[in-house]
Order: C-alpha cells, then sequence, then structure tokens
C-alpha cells in the first residue's frame, strides 16, 4: 500500500473511534502531558444551564424591571423566542439594529427588530455595509450566553415601537408627544435592568430555588475532575459570588445522601477555589485577594499574603496570583471557559495560557452541517465555479463575465443555508464566510468543544496536533513538487494521530474557490 493510503486509512481508523460530538477541535496543538494545571470557569462551563428554560426565565426577568421602572404593559405579551437570537451579533445603539459581522466589520446579517433588512436598506444605514468593530462607544457586542436574553429584549422593544400607533419612528428612536425614546437609552434602560439582575442576586435566588429546572446535573463532571486531579492541579475561577458558588457546586459534585460512595465535598476537587474574580480584570491587575469565611460567606479583612492552604476559598485577587500560589506559568496552564472575552481571549493575550472554548451551541451546528451538507457543497461548487471563469483571464481582457445570475444562486443559497441554524443563522458561519465570533474562537482558543466533558474520551497524554496550514503563496505550489514523508519509523504502537498534510490557501473574505480554501474548512476544523 503507498505511504499517503497507509496514513490516511490510519486517520480514519482512529477518527472511528470517536463520534463527531465527543471530539474536541484543535486550533492551536495542545500536549496534555505538558499540561500541569487546568483552571475551569463555573458558569456554562461546569455548571450547563439547561436552554432554553434558563434564557427564558432571564428575558421574562429583564422584560419585568422594565415594566417595573416605566416601559408599557403591552411588552408583557412578549415572550422568549429560543430560535431568534444567536451569539456574536452587535447592537447599534444609534439605529437600533442588530448586525453579524465579519472580523473586519462587514455585515453579514442586519435586522431591525424582527424585520430582515434588504441589502439596499443596509446600504442606506451603513454605506459600504460595512462598520467600525471598534466604536464602542456605539456598537455592543453580545458575545455571551447570558447576552441571548438581552439579544432578543432589545428585538421586542424595536418591534413594539416601530408597531405602536402611539409612537412616531425616527430615525434614532421614538417621540411620543414631548418625549423622545432614543435606542441610546433604551440600549442603556437594558444594560441597568441586566446589571440590576447580576448585583442583587435576584437572578441567582430564581435560580437556586429551582436548580432542578435551571441547571443540569451529570455524573461525569466529578469523574472528569478526578480524573485530571490525578495528574494535574486543578483549579475554579467564577466570577460568581461565594454563596451560589457554594450551592451550584455542591448540587453538582457533592455525593448525595444515601450514595454508595463516600461522601465527598465539592472542593476537595480542585486545589484552589476562587469566587468574585471580575474577569476580565482577573487577567490584569485583578483585585485584592481574600480568605472567605466559609461558614458565614462573607470576607476575612485584610489581604492574604500566605500560602496556598488547601480547603480555603478565596475571593478577588488575580491570574498571576494564581499562578505563584500553585507554581505554575503560562504554557503549562489551560483554562477552561465559555466567555470568548472574558475567558479565553484575556487569559491568552495577557498570560499565555493555553484555552479551551465550551460551544454549547456547536452541537447543533455540527447536527445542520451534517444534515444539510449537500447545500455546502452546492455553495462551493458555485464559488469554484465563479473563480474559474476569472482564473484564465489576463490583463487583456477589457469585460469580465456576466457573473450576475451566479452571484444571485449564491446569495439565496446562503439565506437559505442560515436559516437551517435559526432566525439569525450560525453563530460561526454565514455561507463560505467566517463570523466575527468563528474568527476570535480561532485565533483565541487553541481548543474548542461542546462541552469541557469532551477531554473524557481522550486519554490525559494525548496530543491535540492542529493541521497544517500553509499560505497562499505556499499552497499555489502543485502537490506533485512535494515529497512525502518516510513512515519507516512509526511502529504499529504509534499512539497519536496521524493524517496527511492539508493544505488550506488562507483568503482574507470571501470563498476563493479552490478546494483548500481556507474560509471554506477552517471554521470548523477537526482534531488530527
Amino acid at each position: 500500500m503507498e505511504q499517503s493510503a497507509v496514513l490516511e486509512t490510519m486517520g480514519e481508523t482512529l477518527a472511528g473511534k470517536r463520534d463527531i460530538s465527543h471530539r474536541v477541535f484543535v486550533n492551536k496543538s495542545v500536549t496534555l502531558e505538558n499540561i500541569k494545571c487546568y483552571g475551569f470557569d463555573m458558569d456554562y462551563t461546569l455548571a450547563i444551564y439547561k436552554s432554553p428554560e434558563y434564557e427564558g426565565l432571564g428575558f421574562e426577568m429583564l422584560r419585568d424591571r422594565l415594566v417595573s421602572i416605566g416601559y408599557p404593559h403591552e411588552l408583557l405579551r412578549y415572550s422568549y423566542d429560543p430560535n431568534f437570537p444567536t451569539r456574536g451579533l452587535l447592537y447599534d445603539s444609534t439605529y437600533g439594529n442588530l448586525l453579524k459581522v465579519d472580523a473586519h466589520g462587514n455585515i453579514l446579517v442586519c435586522s431591525h427588530g424582527f424585520i430582515y433588512l434588504t441589502g439596499g436598506e443596509i446600504q442606506e444605514y451603513y454605506p459600504n455595509r460595512f462598520i467600525q468593530r471598534d466604536d464602542t462607544e456605539r456598537f455592543y457586542i453580545l458575545n455571551t450566553l447570558f447576552n441571548l436574553s438581552e439579544t432578543y429584549l432589545y428585538a421586542c422593544l424595536v418591534d413594539f415601537f416601530t408597531s405602536s400607533t402611539r409612537y412616531q419612528n425616527c430615525s434614532q428612536g421614538f417621540k411620543h408627544g414631548d418625549l423622545f425614546m432614543s435606542f441610546k437609552s433604551m440600549f442603556q434602560d437594558v444594560r441597568d435592568a441586566m446589571n440590576y439582575l447580576h448585583d442583587t442576586g435576584s437572578l441567582k435566588e430564581r435560580t437556586l430555588k429551582n436548580l432542578e429546572k435551571y441547571v443540569i446535573r451529570d455524573p461525569r463532571i466529578p469523574e472528569l475532575l478526578s480524573r485530571i486531579k490525578n495528574v494535574a492541579k486543578v483549579f475554579l475561577a467564577t466570577n460568581s459570588d461565594y454563596n451560589y458558588t457554594e450551592a451550584i457546586m455542591k448540587y453538582l459534585l457533592d455525593s448525595p445522601s444515601g450514595s454508595k460512595n463516600p461522601r465527598k465535598s465539592w472542593r476537595s476537587y480542585f486545589d484552589l477555589v476562587v469566587v468574585d474574580t471580575r474577569k476580565p480584570l482577573f487577567f490584569a491587575e485583578g483585585t485584592v485577594l481574600r480568605q472567605v469565611d466559609t461558614n458565614t460567606g462573607k470576607l476575612r479583612i485584610g489581604t492574604y499574603t500566605g500560602d496556598l492552604q488547601h480547603g480555603t476559598v478565596y475571593s478577588g485577587g488575580s491570574s498571576d496570583i494564581i499562578c505563584d500560589l500553585l507554581d505554575v506559568r503560562g504554557k503549562e496552564i489551560l483554562y477552561v471557559g465559555d466567555h470568548i472575552f472574558g475567558d479565553i481571549l484575556k487569559s491568552k493575550k495577557r498570560q499565555g495560557w493555553k484555552t479551551f472554548l465550551v460551544v454549547p451551541e456547536l452541537a447543533k451546528e455540527l447536527q445542520v452541517w451534517t444534515e444539510k451538507f449537500s447545500m455546502f457543497e452546492e455553495l462551493r461548487q458555485l464559488d469554484i465555479y465563479l473563480a474559474e471563469l476569472h482564473k484564465h483571464l489576463d490583463s487583456g481582457i477589457v469585460s469580465g463575465p456576466d457573473i450576475g445570475l451566479i452571484h444571485s444562486k449564491i446569495k439565496k443559497m446562503t439565506y437559505t443555508m442560515d436559516l437551517c441554524y435559526g432566525k439569525m443563522g450560525s453563530l460561526l458561519r454565514y455561507g463560505s464566510i467566517k463570523t466575527l465570533f468563528a474568527s476570535q474562537l480561532l485565533r483565541y482558543a487553541d481548543l474548542y468543544a461542546a462541552s469541557c466533558l469532551n477531554l473524557l474520551h481522550y486519554p490525559i497524554t494525548y496530543l491535540f496536533r492542529a493541521p497544517s496550514v500553509l499560505m497562499p503563496h505556499e499552497s499555489a505550489i502543485s502537490p506533485q513538487h512535494s515529497q512525502e514523508l518516510p513512515i519507516s519509523n512509526l511502529s504499529p504502537n504509534h499512539t497519536h494521530r496521524i493524517t496527511s498534510l492539508q493544505r488550506l490557501c488562507q483568503c482574507d473574505s470571501d470563498n476563493c474557490g479552490q478546494d483548500n480554501c481556507a474560509q471554506d474548512n477552517a471554521a470548523i476544523r477537526m482534531e488530527t
């Protein structure tokens, strides 16, 4: 058998042993054998909230809060629709629109309330269908799972005021007599309402009253933590306060009374527990590190400066202090979280930690990708055909080929594909184009999966190896010019998965039409 066929067969055999829903996907190589410490966030990482029940609860509490401060009672008729919002959208506080954009600020989808704007309508709001994404005063990115209920509420508010005959529609808000309700003031009211729910603890209080309804209790969580703790240090770093953390983690990890397993406290699964971390500030200068009195939940006075005390819970601090207490550094740490900015981006940029992003939506993304793959393939073929029409044109050509019909087909196919994911489309792509969220995921998350529990399907010494990606000028070289590597030194007991080299181009925006286009392949990248 030829060398390439051997490599391909070995890769397929190993891949076939792991269901795709159990896979961990790789952007940058990580050798678990070199990881000396694992860090975990709590909310939406270890503690997975049931969807759409939890988002529905958050929406109802936000809506009711707005009504309590003077918003029209008619808003109470709105209920949460999980098919509408997706993460990673931007809210435009000037025009009240929800935007899905790519990494460069090009607008992919735009809605005003529940009305989707056409290309011409988008052009009227945003010349060149482009925004300055770094204008954070105007554009607010809704990147977290907690933002889903907030995202839907923005659409409900715009929908209500637009359709109400009592209010006059203006370009930047609504007018009623001498009252002007700007989109910016609505945004601030919703943000204040969200802060109110978190600051007063009312959302957490409602959650704790019915944990079985809102939190998934998975018996594999203690199994994962125990397995990791046998070979590495483990810490928990959460923005939640101690009392809420205690209740959630007891629910997830404490052995229930009457259980065959010996009674074990949830804190015994961790070498270090830190609450009130205030991420992303935690990854910069941080705050004062204090000890928590676990009997009362109150903080002890003074800054803690001693060595690590096992079984002690700390509040505040910083990532630097964590490293000092656990005696680990940078790439020796694998941090697992769900917040692309607060958990992953900051821990990567400021500390150089290895990162694992939990993306619960990935289960649906993979399901649609599998069921509708023929649609993606048809779109890819259209892109290739479009590229082929221009491939051999030289500078002497005055007018290019007529591509209007092809562009029309591509737009229609892209729109149809996007609706398969939900009303605002996929979290990761719009046709052949990666979304802003996908670009951040690829850049800052070394590993990603639908759940941190997917680590249970790999040996603790596993090498997650990223696929080789060539630059466009390198991928232009014919494969015939490359030499195959000898495999004579590979033994049958070789433990790592081996596949043939994947050559992907790195075009910057739309799919370039090549079979190896990174825009078409990189967003859903499998481990090798």
